[in-house]
């Protein structure tokens, strides 16, 4: 059973705003600024909702694990 490219990219989206919610967080509270906590989410949320896209992609290719 494989995942769609659009499954993916949904799972890439919903983890992304999660982890996206974690870095607003963490760099919030490392600058005490929400602009620059705001801009280091923004470009990380960029990038790596591509990169776990890719990933996916990657993986569902790989039959080791799958049944």
């Amino acid at each position: 059973m494989n995942d769609s490219s659009t499954r993916s990219l949904a799972k890439a989206v919903s983890w992304r705003l999660t982890g996206t919610i974690d870095t607003f967080i963490i760099s919030y509270l490392i600058t005490g600024q929400a602009l620059i906590a705001s801009g280091i989410a923004f470009a990380e949320i960029m990038t790596k909702v591509f990169l776990f896209w890719v990933h996916e992609r990657v993986w569902n290719r790989i039959s080791w694990g799958k049944k």
